[in-house]
């Protein structure tokens, strides 16, 4: 694992959000996307070498929507860039790390990602993701 890609929050409004962000960081997102496969909206800020996603809900039932009913918005996730996505999968699953993806797919911000199951990482959803080619 390299470094922290970004810290995942989850918003019920992304453009109250935004705003909120932008004041705070003192910076617009750089960039805004939807991932119909997780039934989200993304909104990327960067601050130094550090990112910030904000996640909203797009479609019904959605894990984000789930999670805010459940736990309110906040933080949802930490992301770490990997070299080798695939590798990593293998090896945390060889390590007893339970995955929610045992493969990787494509997800926001240009990244293959794939998630590790919070009850195996202390109660701390992780998220894998490398830059795609």
């Amino acid at each position: 694992m390299n470094k922290i890609e970004h810290i995942g929050i989850a918003v019920k409004n992304l453009e109250e959000s935004n705003k909120i962000w932008s004041l705070l960081l003192n910076t617009e997102p750089y960039k805004q996307e939807i991932v119909e496969s997780e039934g989200v909206i993304t909104s990327f800020f960067k601050t130094g070498e550090s990112k910030i996603e904000l996640l909203a809900s797009v479609s019904n039932g959605s894990a984000i929507e789930k999670f805010i009913e459940k736990r309110g918005e906040g933080i949802h996730h930490i992301a770490f860039e990997v070299n080798d996505i695939d590798y990593e999968i293998e090896r945390l699953e060889n390590n007893g790390f339970v995955l929610i993806n045992k493969s990787s797919k494509k997800g926001a911000d240009n990244k293959m990602i794939a998630f590790l199951h919070p009850k195996s990482s202390g109660g701390v959803l992780v998220e894998l993701c490398m830059e795609m080619k």
